[in-house]
């Protein structure tokens, strides 16, 4: 009996972390255009690491651990609008030709085993 109930809580909680992170996706609008999804990732380099910061201070002052000082993350360049498009481009484009290219293989595949039953 416990042990379904801490297999409940166990998916609600993993339920509730992915509905939150499908919420904050959408309410970003992260998938939407290319030059929305770069403001919005740029915001988060500036917002994470000094949230980072004042949670390691508040873990230090509750628990009395200290905890080093980490190096400042690396700053990487990366024009998310040139391969954002790019990757939604591929992907759709491998979707649209999927039903063909699957009714394609089935054949091939259909005629090699009518070959080798022969």
């Amino acid at each position: 009996m416990v042990a379904r109930v801490w297999s409940l809580m166990r998916f609600l909680i993993k339920g509730s972390v992915a509905g939150g992170a499908v919420y904050l996706v959408y309410d970003q609008e992260l998938l939407g255009p290319s030059d929305k999804s770069q403001a919005a990732l740029q915001k988060a380099g500036e917002v994470v690491p000094p949230a980072m910061y004042q949670f390691s201070q508040y873990v230090c002052q509750q628990t009395g651990l200290q905890i080093p000082q980490l190096p400042a993350p690396p700053k990487i360049y990366f024009p998310i609008r040139d391969s954002w498009n790019a990757g939604i481009m591929t992907v759709m484009s491998a979707l649209s030709v999927a039903p063909s290219k699957a009714r394609e293989y089935s054949k091939e595949g259909w005629e090699y085993v009518k070959a080798r039953i022969k």
